[in-house]
């Protein structure tokens, strides 16, 4: 058995709330099986980070994600969450204290939003005015207006929004650890990184522990503080950071994972928050029109981008389609990049935007600016031509002959050569 220690990792904005969790030497066997599902793992996950189990399918990657709350009972080993022994725990209460979320947020469809993020604080006793805070303030953090969405059923949500009560309902405890399997599996890409970069911003806040299940390499890259890759029966093919598998894969079971294209990869661990931001002409829900455009013409923009009260983008129009008296939030739902967003989702996203360009928010989907086509793409070339640089300095320059050191060789008749 080896123990994987842990490396040293970023760190976010918020204080941590989360909790380290160790396993050690877990063990998972069914009963009529040869080979356990999960043999010895032995693991350390810092508090307050992000850890993504990925691998091939049947690796053990979910069951040992499970053994974590007990939904899966190891057959040996040891669980932590802090001092916590797992095992000492009932497995109700240990579980009321784990947030949990699953592809496509697993809500109860005869609930109302509020009462399905309020299902554990009811649990645990909590009065119905701290529960309603609780609500409120939940659907707030995941960009859910509660005033809009609180007595909404499941059906009236697209999936999407599921997920993000999902989520919610994952913190309603405000638990240490939160546990996500394969979260954000059943959405379509855009959604898809919506969720990503709402996760991530989340997370700066907030600074929980999250083990996070996956089957997609590239959203472990974009999430992981680091990237646990599992072989089959839960052997640890490598645990490190992103960075660090991608750029020194541990053996060629890594290497085949990742697959090729790694240093494009590498690319995109690159954020958003690392380019510097364009500040176009911003304009508030209920100003006056006339002024709005005045102020665009006169900063040389042929658009703007609308604000609600909470400086949150709501609209990015052209001037041309600014009508009526005041300013309004917009009839379509704007598509945000969070300032850690990777570069490859700005891309992306700019590949269905007539501006060339994608809107950046940060906590609470707050307005940051913009970033466009050109940065980007001058951001990835000065990259890529710094590696190159690194690349050619690490290989030693071929001798040259005539540079050698000829020894002189005199000669009987007094000559050299």
């Amino acid at each position: 058995m080896t123990t994987t220690e842990a490396a040293p990792g970023s760190t976010g904005a918020g204080s941590i709330s989360g909790a380290e969790i160790r396993l050690e030497d877990v063990t998972k066997r069914y009963p009529g099986q040869e080979a356990a599902a999960v043999d010895g793992l032995s693991l350390v996950i810092p508090a307050g980070e992000i850890v993504m189990f990925v691998g091939p399918s049947g690796c053990g990657k979910t069951t040992s994600l499970k053994m974590i709350n007990r939904l899966i009972e190891p057959t040996s080993g040891a669980i932590h969450i802090g001092d916590n022994d797992v095992r000492q725990q009932s497995a109700d209460e240990l579980r009321r204290t784990i947030g949990y979320v699953i592809q496509g947020g697993s809500l109860f469809p005869h609930m109302t939003v509020a009462k399905n993020i309020a299902i554990v604080p009811k649990l645990l006793g909590w009065d119905d005015d701290r529960i309603r805070s609780r609500v409120d303030e939940l659907l707030e953090l995941v960009s859910l207006d509660p005033g809009k969405y609180r007595d909404r059923y499941p059906r009236e949500l697209s999936g999407g929004q599921q997920q993000r009560v999902g989520v919610a309902r994952g913190l309603a405890a405000d638990p240490p650890v939160i546990l996500m399997d394969e979260p954000f599996g059943a959405v379509d890409p855009i959604t898809r990184v919506r969720l990503q970069d709402e996760l991530l911003s989340i997370q700066r806040e907030l600074r929980k522990t999250i083990v996070c299940v996956t089957h997609d390499i590239d959203e472990a890259i974009k999430l992981g503080d680091r990237i646990l890759i599992l072989q089959e029966g839960a052997q640890v093919g490598q645990y490190d950071t992103p960075e660090a598998v991608l750029a020194s894969p541990a053996n060629d079971f890594v290497a085949d994972f990742v697959g090729a294209g790694s240093s494009l990869k590498q690319l995109s661990l690159s954020r958003i928050s690392e380019i510097e931001l364009r500040r176009p002409t911003t304009a508030r829900i209920g100003e006056r029109t006339d002024e709005v455009k005045r102020r665009a013409e006169s900063n040389g923009d042929r658009a703007v981008v609308v604000l609600d009260e909470h400086d949150r983008p709501t609209a990015w129009p052209w001037l041309r389609q600014l009508k009526g008296e005041t300013i309004h939030a917009g009839e379509q739902d704007l598509v945000n990049l969070d300032s850690r967003a990777t570069l490859n989702d700005a891309l992306d996203t700019m590949l269905t935007n007539s501006h060339g360009g994608a809107v950046v928010t940060g906590d609470r989907d707050a307005y940051l600016g913009v970033v466009d086509f050109t940065s980007v793409t001058d951001f990835m070339r000065a990259q890529q031509e710094a590696v190159e640089r690194d690349h050619q300095a690490e290989v030693p320059a071929e001798s040259n002959p005539e540079d050698e050191h000829v020894e002189e060789v005199t000669s009987d008749d007094g000559s050299t050569r």
